[in-house]
């Protein structure tokens, strides 16, 4: 990891190199997931199984396409049991989270005779996508399904690609079986995305996508944005570690390369006040590194995106962890509630020594789908209201309005809507 001086210029610099991993960069595959896009809405089920015998080499027909039950318990029994109870605890404290977020409809009746509300309605049916092979994470089902589920949505279903042996992810399986998943399909990448966002034969229309994937599934979702709802574009994952010099420099060290080992193009950034702390940092990162099995991938991380940002002051720390608005951040310092109160922009913080990242990766109960490149200065973490509407209600009576009918037919007049003004004048003539 390159250790720099913290300056307005280096925080410039470092947050035009952090942008250029955002999904709006690859504009080079735009074409062809478009066509894939194109072709699924228009031939569906042809194209979807094309598609699947082409990039995953597997041979797919309506009658194999859908999960079965005894697939399904067939994955309970190629796992540990241990393994799956620990699952279950982690979606019962998803769940718990996630019932804390649920809103009520509401209603205000004034007597005038005059009443307004607002009432909340879960969608009717959402689906989530779930990477494959190595990229295969039976945490982000729990997290993309038991929002929906406590929000009351109607039916959920998943798409996730098969092996070529046409099975899918025992972990994948068990996870969804667990969260509450009604369907899942062996379909993945950009053609999976299009199937639920257009429906085909064999895999229905959902109303909103959620989950994460490669940049073919990344830029499907932006391609069918607004036929279908999604959760977000996501980029990298990224971490941010603000610390001290009471920081223990080996659990600094232990989560930066937490987030460096999913991708090359994933970010770990350490802002300290502490020299030592940044030097001690940097050599327990090289220790570190020889002995994880994603060596490979984490050196690239951080060749490209690991930093070590040595500020002057705790405030210039804060300052830069707020424009650089991180997935994660972390709180390494004598008194990190004093520092959470100061941050504004980040996905997810963790506070302390023992609240490392891959707690709320797994088992604390937040959602661990959250916002990354900079889009924690306007985005929030997956949660049930991703899964609501929300229904304005109006009702007035004829003594309500007519105590503002002459400043309605006013306000619509001035816009040079007659029609609008005369809606209003027709009821008191």
């Amino acid at each position: 990891m390159r250790t720099i001086k913290l300056t307005a210029e280096t925080k410039k610099d470092l947050l035009n190199s952090l942008l250029k991993r955002s999904p709006d960069n690859y504009g080079e595959f735009e074409t062809a997931v478009a066509q894939i896009v194109k072709n699924v809405r228009e031939k569906k089920d042809e194209a979807v199984f094309a598609y699947t015998e082409k990039f995953d080499k597997c041979k797919m027909t309506a009658e194999t396409v859908k999960v079965t039950r005894e697939e399904i318990e067939e994955a309970y029994g190629a796992l540990e049991p241990e393994l799956v109870e620990v699952m279950r605890k982690s979606a019962e404290n998803i769940r718990a989270f996630h019932e804390k977020q649920k809103h009520n409809s509401w209603f205000d009746v004034k007597e005038d005779g005059s009443m307004l509300g607002q009432k909340i309605t879960p969608i009717s049916i959402s689906g989530v996508y779930v990477p494959g092979g190595k990229a295969a994470y039976p945490s982000s089902v729990l997290m993309n399904v038991i929002p929906a589920k406590v929000a009351g949505v109607g039916k959920i279903i998943m798409t996730t690609p098969p092996g070529a042996d046409g099975k899918v992810y025992a972990g994948t399986l068990a996870a969804a079986d667990i969260a509450g998943v009604d369907e899942i399909y062996k379909v993945g990448g950009a053609q999976a995305v299009a199937a639920m966002a257009f429906g085909t034969q064999s895999i229905p229309k959902v109303d909103k996508i959620t989950g994460p994937g490669n940049i073919f599934v990344a830029l499907a979702k932006k391609a069918c944005f607004g036929h279908v709802s999604i959760d977000s574009i996501a980029g990298p994952s990224e971490i941010l570690v603000i610390a001290d010099e009471t920081a223990n420099p080996r659990y600094v060290a232990a989560d930066l390369l937490s987030q460096a080992e999913h991708d090359e193009m994933a970010s770990a950034i350490l802002i300290t006040t502490d020299g030592k702390l940044a030097e001690e940092v940097g050599r327990q990162v090289d220790l570190f590194l020889g002995q994880l099995s994603r060596k490979e991938i984490i050196g690239k991380s951080l060749e490209n995106y690991g930093y070590i940002l040595v500020a002057d002051t705790m405030e210039e720390a804060v300052e830069a962890a707020n424009e650089i608005a991180s997935e994660h951040l972390e709180i390494l310092t004598k008194n990190p509630y004093e520092i959470m109160g100061k941050i504004k922009n980040a996905g997810a913080v963790f506070l302390g020594e023992y609240s490392s990242e891959p707690l709320g990766d797994y088992f604390a109960g937040p959602n661990h789908i959250l916002p990354t490149n900079g889009t924690a200065k306007f985005f929030s973490p997956l949660n049930v209201d991703d899964f609501m509407k929300k229904t304005s209600i109006i009702s007035y009576s004829r003594e309500a309005l007519e105590s503002v009918h002459t400043d309605i037919e006013r306000f619509a007049e001035s816009e040079g809507l007659t029609a609008h003004a005369n809606s209003i004048r027709v009821r008191f003539e």
